[in-house]
């Protein structure tokens, strides 16, 4: 089995004592990195409890050595396309996240950033939440089978406002929304 705890740490942009602080119980950034190089044994208790502070599910953690990665191999910043000093492995977006119901919405037409053909891939959150997702694009359903869609705004009890990717338009109010969706990977083929 291969560890994977590094490459979706840093995936993530996360320190080793970032990834320390966020376990509970909190330990130390000394114990994450053995446990990354495998100086210490990775137990099924620790990848529960890593798995748990990276969001992910803990058995995105080690992969077989059998089944070939797909590595990052450079970075494309101010200064153009960079080597990585070591190549890593990219992690898949739906091993990213493991809370919350996950679904799809195709772009038919060109709206806002979005271009035709994209796909959105949301993460449903629980409304009482809804103050995670502040300035995020959030999908939403309404009465009658109808939805609402666009960057949240302003978040209440039992009400939330969205402000549609097109400019120019009316803030739109949803009462009582039975989920939210967020926006959390896009999807563009070239």
């Amino acid at each position: 089995m291969i560890n994977r705890i590094r490459d979706i740490r840093r995936q993530k942009g996360w320190t080793l004592a970032d990834l320390a602080e966020a376990c509970t119980p909190p330990t130390t950034a000394q114990t994450i990195g053995r446990l990354e190089t495998g100086t210490r044994n990775l137990s099924l208790k620790w990848m529960e409890r890593i798995g748990s502070a990276l969001g992910v599910d803990p058995e995105t953690l080690v992969r077989s050595d059998k089944a070939e990665p797909v590595a990052v191999v450079a970075v494309l910043g101010d200064s153009g396309a960079q080597a990585l000093e070591t190549p890593r492995e990219a992690i898949l977006p739906e091993a990213m996240g493991t809370t919350g119901t996950r679904m799809v919405m195709q772009v038919s037409a060109s709206t806002g950033a979005y271009r035709t053909g994209d796909q959105l891939w949301l993460r449903q959150i629980d409304p009482a939440k809804a103050g995670q997702a502040i300035n995020r694009d959030v999908l939403v359903p309404r009465r009658a089978g109808r939805f609402a869609f666009g960057r949240l705004v302003d978040s209440e009890p039992g009400r939330i406002a969205l402000l549609p990717p097109e400019p120019g338009h009316k803030q739109v109010i949803v009462e009582d929304p039975a989920w939210i969706a967020v926006a959390e990977t896009l999807v563009r083929p070239l």
